[in-house]
C-alpha cells in the first residue's frame, strides 16, 4: 500500500493575540491564506521565542482560513503572547 502525504512549512504571523489569563489555558484563532491548510491537516507550530510562563501547547485547523493555537499560562498573572512569526509544519494525510 502506497501513501501519499503532502507536507508544507510556512512562516505566520501571529500578529496581537490577545492575553491569556492566569493559570488556564486559551484557543486563539489566527488567519491563514485559503489553501494553506485544510480541515483534516495535521499542523505543528514552533513559537520562535521564550517567553516565561506561556506555552504552545496545541494547534488546529479550524477552517480553510484558520489555524487555532491553544496558548498556556502557568503564571499567577495574564501573559500577552508576543507579536511574531511562528514557524508552521503541515502535513496532509
Amino acid at each position: 500500500m502506497a501513501i501519499d502525504r503532502q507536507t508544507k512549512l510556512f512562516s505566520m504571523d501571529v500578529g496581537v493575540v490577545t492575553t491569556v489569563a492566569a493559570n488556564t489555558t486559551a484557543e486563539r484563532d489566527i488567519t491563514v491564506a485559503a489553501g494553506v491548510v485544510a480541515v483534516g491537516d495535521f499542523v505543528a507550530v514552533n513559537k520562535p521565542t521564550a517567553q516565561a510562563g506561556l506555552g504552545v501547547v496545541g494547534a488546529r485547523v479550524k477552517d480553510a482560513v484558520t489555524v487555532a493555537l491553544t496558548y498556556s499560562n502557568t503564571t499567577a498573572g495574564n501573559v500577552q503572547p508576543t507579536d511574531e512569526n511562528y514557524l508552521v509544519f503541515v502535513m496532509r494525510p
